[in-house]
C-alpha cells in the first residue's frame, strides 16, 4: 500500500511521545461502504514554536559572527597576532556556516509534492553537513597551518590593548548568541527530559545543533587566544601564540567532527529514540482496531519529522476491502500528527510474534 498523502499541519508536541498518535484514535468519518475520501493534500511543512526559534537562533548567530568577524580581522591586521588570525579565521568560517543553516531552513520548509511525498526535510542535514565540512576546511584548516607557520617563523605582535578590546567585545557578542541557542536547547530538553548537552546531541534539528555547537567553540577559542595574547605580551615570545592558534584549529576540528558524525547519521536515517517508539507502540496496541503490532520503523525524514512503517493485526476477519480501508483510515489518521511525515500500515501473518 502507497504512503498515506501529507496531512494538515497543526501544532504539534514534539517532545511529548504519548500525544503523536492521538489523533489516530479518532473514528474514522466514513464507513467500509462509503466512497473513498479525497486525498490529503496541504503541504507537509512541520511548523512549530521550536522550528520558528531555529530560525531566529541562526539570524541572531549570523549577525554576532558576521560582526565580530570584520573586528577581529582589524585587530589581527593591527597586532599581528596569530591567535587573532586564527579568531578571524574562525568567526568568518561560522558566518559562511550560517548561511548554510538559513539554506538549509529554508530548503527543508518546501512543501512535499507528488515526487517527495514525504517533503524535503532531509534537506536540513544536507545544508548543515556542508557548514561542518567548511568549518573543518576553513575555520580548523587555516588556523593550524597558520600556527605552525608562525612556530617556523615567529613574529611579534604589537598593540596588544586592541587584541584584548577585541576579544572582550567578540565574548560579549559570541555569549549573546549562546544564550539565545542554549535557551532553546533548554526548552526542548525539558520537554524530552533530557540534559542539555545529550539533547543538543539527539536533537532532530541540526541548526540548534550547529549553532549551539559553534557559539561554545568560540568562546572556548576565546579564552584560548586571550592565552596566546596575554603569554605573548608577558614573555616576549610568539610560541604561545602559534600554540594558541593551533589550539582553536583542533577545538574547531573536533567540532565540526561531531557535527558532521550527526548529519551523516541522519542522511543515511536516524531512527527515533527508543522512548519515543515505546509510546507510538504502546498507543498503537490500544487502539480498538488494532489486535497487536509485529513491526514498527519510526524514522526522521527531517527535523522533527517522522516516517512511521508498522504491520498490524487488525481485530476481526473482514473482507479484503473492509481491511484496505482501515489500513487507510490509520495511515491518514497517522499523518493528521504534524510530527508524521507519511505512515504505511500492513497487516500482520499469523505466525509474526508480537513486539
Amino acid at each position: 500500500m502507497a504512503p498515506a498523502e501529507p496531512g494538515p499541519d497543526r501544532e504539534p508536541d514534539p517532545a511529548d511521545p504519548p500525544d503523536l498518535f492521538e489523533a489516530l484514535s479518532r473514528p474514522a468519518d466514513a464507513g467500509p461502504g462509503a466512497a473513498p475520501p479525497e486525498p490529503l493534500a496541504s503541504p507537509r511543512v512541520v511548523q512549530d514554536a521550536h522550528s520558528g526559534e531555529s530560525t531566529l537562533t541562526v539570524i541572531i548567530a549570523f549577525a554576532a559572527n558576521g560582526f565580530v568577524a570584520v573586528a577581529k580581522s582589524v585587530a589581527a591586521a593591527v597586532t599581528g597576532s596569530a591567535s587573532m588570525l586564527a579568531e578571524a579565521v574562525h568567526s568568518w568560517a561560522d558566518t559562511g556556516n550560517e548561511v548554510f543553516l538559513l539554506v538549509a531552513d529554508r530548503r527543508s520548509r518546501r512543501p512535499a509534492d507528488r515526487e517527495h511525498p514525504l517533503g524535503f526535510g532531509r534537506e536540513a542535514y544536507v545544508w548543515s553537513m556542508f557548514a561542518a565540512i567548511g568549518l573543518f576546511a576553513v575555520g580548523a584548516g587555516v588556523s593550524i597551518t597558520h600556527g605552525v607557520q608562525e612556530l617556523v617563523h615567529p613574529e611579534p605582535a604589537s598593540d596588544f590593548g586592541v587584541a584584548y578590546a577585541v576579544l572582550g567585545l567578540a565574548f560579549v557578542l559570541e555569549g549573546v548568541s549562546f544564550l539565545q541557542a542554549s535557551r532553546q536547547a533548554r526548552a526542548e530538553a525539558k520537554k524530552a527530559e533530557h540534559d542539555v548537552l545529550h539533547h543538543v546531541l539527539v536533537t532532530s534539528d541540526p541548526t540548534l545543533r550547529a549553532v549551539y555547537a559553534e557559539d561554545a567553540a568560540a568562546l572556548i577559542g576565546l579564552v584560548v587566544a586571550f592565552g596566546g595574547v596575554l603569554a605573548h605580551q608577558l614573555t616576549g615570545s610568539p610560541v604561545p601564540d602559534a600554540v594558541g592558534s593551533i589550539v582553536v584549529g583542533v577545538v574547531l576540528a573536533v567540532v565540526s567532527l561531531v557535527l558532521v558524525d550527526r548529519n551523516r547519521r541522519f542522511l543515511v536515517g536516524e531512527a527515533a529514540r527508543p522512548e519515543t517508539r515505546a509510546a507510538v507502540l504502546e498507543h498503537l496496541v490500544t487502539l480498538p482496531q488494532v489486535e497487536r503490532v509485529t513491526y514498527l520503523r519510526l524514522e526522521y525524514v527531517g527535523p522533527r519529522s517522522l516516517y512511521l512503517v508498522a504491520s498490524v493485526d487488525l481485530s476481526g476477519n473482514e473482507p479484503e476491502e473492509t481491511v484496505a480501508r482501515r489500513l487507510d483510515d490509520l495511515e491518514r489518521a497517522a499523518t493528521r500528527v504534524p510530527v508524521i511525515a507519511g505512515a504505511v500500515f500492513t497487516v500482520s501473518t499469523p505466525e509474526e510474534p508480537s513486539l
